[in-house]
């Protein structure tokens, strides 16, 4: 796996000391990421996600982010861990789609969803709010995930069980108008601490790791050390 794909592109370079791995490379000037949303704190979270990565981009490098709506394909609330990941991966396959229809000069493809989670723990069901990534070259994709707030009760029955849509929900349970577009239902439940934009940044970094980290991700062996 070459990161990324096109002739020769090298966008992410490993640094010694860094990652051990060091690779020749030639400088691009561009480096445009598709991100399958017009919202503002998606964009803006693949945005905090590639600045604090600019460390590995190729010097001189201008990276240019595009949101363009298109449809997850999975219900407006995802109602399973699952879910969430087809959604964000149904909304980068279809730019890759779009891509290569339109000849679009697109190296990366995200797709971000946020959705709920339940377990069952003591009997009881649990509901979670997840956000979730998936980034490809085109070639490759990974997934990542950002950590997991629980919903109130009250909330959590209102959109799992009588299916009303999280935005919405999120909006009558806060007493607050467009929450979705601010600090999410993430910030909502936890005070501001963590917002839906920081979420999925932290999901974007996961999602990108194997494409920037690929001394550890082209490991085929596990070394066994004696004590």
């Amino acid at each position: 796996m070459s990161f990324p794909q096109a002739p020769e592109f090298c966008l992410f370079i490993a640094l010694i000391g860094q990652y051990n791995f060091v690779k020749r490379v030639d400088s691009v000037s561009a480096l445009i990421i598709a991100v399958g949303s017009t919202r503002k704190p998606k964009l803006a979270a693949v945005r905090a996600a590639v600045d604090g990565m600019v460390d590995l981009l190729a010097a001189g490098t201008s990276i240019e982010i595009v949101g363009v709506e298109v449809e997850s394909r999975v219900n407006h609330t995802p109602l399973s861990g699952e879910e969430s990941m087809r959604g964000a991966r149904q909304r980068a396959e279809s730019l890759q789609e779009m891509a290569r229809q339109e000849a679009r000069p697109w190296n990366y493809f995200v797709g971000l969803e946020g959705g709920l989670d339940s377990v069952f723990h003591n009997g009881e069901r649990r509901v979670f709010l997840e956000s979730w990534a998936y980034v490809s070259d085109g070639s490759h994709g990974y997934f990542g995930r950002s950590g997991a707030v629980e919903l109130p009760q009250a909330l959590a029955e209102e959109v799992f069980v009588r299916g009303t849509e999280l935005s919405l929900a999120i909006d009558q349970f806060a007493g607050e108008t467009g929450i979705r577009d601010a600090q999410g239902a993430w910030g909502v439940l936890s005070g501001n601490k963590i917002t839906r934009q920081e979420a999925f940044r932290f999901a974007l970094i996961a999602a990108f790791a194997p494409f920037f980290n690929q001394r550890i991700y082209t490991r085929t062996t596990v070394a066994h050390y004696t004590r």
